[in-house]
């Protein structure tokens, strides 16, 4: 039975997601704003979160970025706003789906149900080491010296992909094909963010190295050989 937080300040919309989700077998808790979520998050062992993004008070982008400090717990924001500005706010605050309102409940659970699988699976997965840092496939962690770094999903993505294909320079084109995989967050401005927050944690944990080139004029390449466990 997979355990997910539902945290909206609308009643009729945690009523009517909890119903369904219960039917589909799942553990539902139930936050309704941002500070009751941060408790049950502390509490509860959760599969996954679903979070609505524009609550009063801590507002749920706020909310997703202090989990990521100490959890890569799949969330899905909802949103009745479907702009791209507020998805790619979302993504960048360490969001894993977004949902606008109104919403299909059957496609709610089907994003819920991937997510935690996806997250699960973890068996066959690498890990690739490069010294001191780690990068888990399967868990989605970086790692240096054992100790868990924050790396929302999109920074994730990027690092690993450049990690995974170590020497070869890759295009802001090519990057936007591998790693966002969509138009959603196409714009170079917002690619230089998640790529400026990815090597600004690198430099602070290994300052020794520098995993991460930029090639003038043609992209990024990332330095290092890993070694796969």
């Amino acid at each position: 039975m997979y355990r997910i937080l539902l945290v909206d300040d609308d009643p009729h919309i945690q009523t009517t997601n909890e119903a369904y989700l219960k039917k589909q077998g799942y553990q539902v808790y139930r936050a309704d704003d941002g500070h009751s979520a941060l408790a049950l998050i502390q509490t509860a062992e959760l599969d996954a979160i679903v979070l609505d993004m524009d609550m009063p008070g801590l507002d749920g982008v706020t909310l997703c970025r202090r989990l990521r400090e100490t959890s890569s717990v799949p969330v899905i924001f909802l949103s009745a706003y479907a702009k791209t500005d507020d998805r790619i706010r979302g993504l960048m605050a360490g969001g894993d789906d977004y949902l606008g309102k109104p919403y299909s409940l059957v496609e709610l659970e089907l994003r819920l149900r991937l997510r935690i699988q996806g997250r699960q699976n973890v068996l066959s997965s690498a890990v690739l080491c490069f010294d001191e840092l780690e990068i888990d496939l399967g868990l989605r962690e970086v790692r240096y010296n054992g100790e868990r770094i924050s790396f929302p999903p999109l920074e994730f993505e990027l690092l690993a992909f450049l990690a995974q294909n170590p020497g070869q320079v890759f295009s802001y084109e090519q990057l936007y094909d591998h790693v966002w995989k969509s138009p959603l967050n196409r714009g170079l401005h917002n690619m230089q963010v998640c790529m400026a927050r990815v090597r600004q944690k690198l430099k602070r944990i290994c300052p020794k190295r520098q995993y991460i080139e930029t090639i003038r004029q043609k992209g990024y390449l990332f330095r290092g050989e890993p070694e796969t466990n």
